[in-house]
């Protein structure tokens, strides 16, 4: 795998690349040689993140974990993500493809058991009012919800706006 490490905020040193090596690499025995890793560590006041992202084949596989030791996060956020790839195993590789260059043959192969499986369990139906995006973000407090979906008046295109940390929003944006 080929490893792209980044830091906010610190400074990426030897042992963390090790450490991120050593924990990380223990996926390689999911993924072929060239499969690209993003990691990105950083530090905000006594908070240690690590985030990995790894796109494979139109998916994200995607985990970040903190703490206040990042050695700590890099293990745990290794943990997840192997989680993952078992969990979704068979929703993430079609089967009529061989898993493409992203998997090993021996994973796409194993069997895995699905533990928990995706349940909707609610369906809401609402009427999409065109609306510009600070008008959804307010509309979104109003529900007291932590996303709100509505056409953006804009570009009249489906969006979604969403709460983030620090009391800010983000928007969802498709490509054309």
């Amino acid at each position: 795998m080929r490893y792209i490490i980044t830091g906010r905020n610190i400074e990426v040193t030897e042992g963390l690349k090790s450490a991120v090596h050593e924990k990380i690499g223990k996926l390689e025995k999911f993924f072929t040689a060239d499969t690209e890793v993003h990691v990105t560590l950083s530090v905000e006041k006594d908070r240690q993140k690590i985030e990995v992202t790894i796109p494979v084949k139109g998916n994200i596989i995607r985990a970040e974990q903190t703490s206040s030791d990042m050695y700590v996060s890099i293990d745990l956020v290794e943990e997840i993500i192997e989680r993952q790839l078992k969990k979704y195993k068979n929703k993430i590789i079609d089967r009529k493809q061989s898993g493409g260059d992203f998997f090993k043959q021996e994973f796409i192969e194993k069997e895995y058991e699905e533990d928990d499986s995706i349940k909707i369990v609610r369906t809401k139906h609402y009427d999409v009012k065109p609306m510009d995006p600070e008008e959804a973000c307010v509309q979104m407090e109003l529900l007291g919800h932590n996303f709100f979906v509505f056409c953006n008046s804009e570009t009249n295109q489906i969006n979604v706006v969403y709460k983030r940390k620090g009391n800010t929003y983000g928007i969802i944006e498709p490509e054309n």
